[in-house]
């Protein structure tokens, strides 16, 4: 019985981890695959500080992603500052 209680806080870890690892939901607005931007409409970025809901454009940190999503596209993301800009570091369409 004790196996069983470590293997599942162990697999509630997993889960846990698996759903924290995007740190916003948003809408995609608009993508500039040129300039390697994404314009989202995005719920609070706590690990930004972001306690409001806004759109703002980010920068891509692989403007390859950007082919991933399209305008309209529910997405789960995860951006941080980088070189001073606040900058999508994954980002994954909402099944």
């Amino acid at each position: 019985m004790k196996k069983f209680h470590i293997a599942g806080g162990a697999m509630a870890a997993v889960l846990f981890a698996a759903t924290a690892a995007f740190a916003a939901e948003g809408t995609v607005k608009k993508i500039d695959e040129s300039a390697g931007k994404i314009t989202l409409e995005h719920g609070p970025i706590k690990s930004l500080d972001m306690d409001e809901g806004m759109t703002m454009v980010f920068k891509a940190a692989d403007p390859a992603m950007l082919k991933s999503v399209k305008v309209g596209d529910k997405v789960t993301f995860d951006a941080d500052r980088v070189n001073g800009q606040i900058t999508v570091t994954k980002i994954q369409k909402k099944k």
